[in-house]
């Protein structure tokens, strides 16, 4: 069995106009100080990275692993959440999903979406300059205000949407196949790939491509009420990246799944800091030994309680304490009789 490795940490929720996170090296420091082995690196903030000078220029590339590098980190994947999101915007969310864009792009959906696709080719020929193998996005969403049934959905929309949204990341899937690299959906609300029969939804559109796969993060899973273990049993061949984020699901006689328009510290769906919610990590963790996931343990810290410092501390501790090292032999081997024919024959009688 494969060991997963860890731990790791998403910095897109620790970047700020403040040291240590206002640039790559003093958040690189920051991190190997907490005892984290790899970054997630976010490709939308200029401050930590540029990512069409990455595409393009090997030597950046190594300039910003030597940065990574000399704080003692490996970089895990590059993320393009804000891009991939872009990739397919429903117009009932234009407006509010246009801050993710570059500014000379906004209030011009086709545009918006020409620039994303763009970025996302940009992440391919990066993440293989960087030596990567995986890379953490969004799917986007034409559908996803369609998600409740009513009024009823017409005949037909829904193989259209998925048709749509495989047409636009295709040619993406391709690049990335090119750059020997997986694109690893965060499989999330809001986003027309959401759990795993919206997953399946889009393998068809795209003829289940060979590029096409998961960013597990089971806090999504148990805000939406799904079996986060039983996920892994069904579809570990195609989870390529692990987010480790907390949540806990508290439903009442007033709220539940759809949180009724209230802020995250009052819905009935949250989430937490590692540690602090229900999510049984011991059985994800046993779960993706077991199916031999070699990926990075990332944290993605987005508690709605505590301090993110804090959550940042306490995270290595947590990953490092669910991290498995597999066994190479069996428990019963004490016990083996070896391997003979003849004996196993007379055993069974033959």
């Amino acid at each position: 069995m494969k060991q997963i490795k860890g731990p790791a940490i998403f910095l897109a929720q620790f970047i700020g106009d403040e040291a240590p996170f206002n640039n790559l090296p003093n958040i690189c420091q920051w991190a190997s100080e907490l005892g984290y082995k790899a970054i997630q690196l976010p490709t939308w903030d200029a401050r930590l990275f540029d990512l069409e000078k990455a595409a393009k220029s090997k030597t950046y590339c190594e300039e910003v692993q030597s940065i990574v590098a000399n704080a003692g980190l490996e970089i895990s994947e590059l993320s393009t959440h804000l891009q991939g999101q872009l990739v397919a915007v429903n117009p009932a969310y234009n407006e509010m999903f246009d801050g993710f864009a570059a500014a000379h792009v906004q209030q011009n959906p086709s545009a918006r979406t020409e620039w994303a696709i763009e970025q996302l080719m940009f992440a391919a020929q990066a993440s293989k300059n960087l030596g990567l193998t995986a890379h953490a996005t969004f799917s986007g969403a034409l559908l996803w205000h369609t998600v409740y049934p009513w009024p009823q959905r017409p005949s037909g929309l829904v193989e259209t949407g998925f048709a749509e949204l495989a047409k636009r990341w295709l040619p993406i899937l391709d690049a990335f196949d090119e750059a020997g690299v997986d694109v690893c959906y965060e499989l999330h609300p809001g986003e027309d790939l959401h759990d795993g029969v919206s997953f399946e939804q889009f393998l068809e559109a795209t003829n289940h491509h060979p590029r096409a796969n998961i960013l597990y993060d089971p806090s999504h899973f148990l805000l939406q009420q799904l079996d986060y273990l039983a996920f892994i049993d069904i579809y570990h061949d195609r989870i390529k990246a692990f987010h480790v984020k907390d949540a806990e699901f508290n439903p009442t006689g007033k709220c539940g799944v759809y949180g009724g328009f209230q802020n995250w510290q009052n819905r009935a769906g949250r989430f937490r800091s590692l540690g602090d919610g229900q999510i049984d990590f011991s059985g994800i963790f046993s779960k993706l030994t077991q199916y031999g996931f070699e990926g990075w343990a990332v944290l993605e810290w987005e508690c709605c309680i505590k301090d993110p410092q804090v959550g940042a501390q306490e995270g290595v501790p947590f990953i490092n304490q669910h991290l498995i090292k597999p066994t190479e032999k069996a428990f019963d081997d004490f016990a083996s009789a070896g391997q003979d024919e003849v004996l196993n024959k007379k055993i069974l009688g033959i």
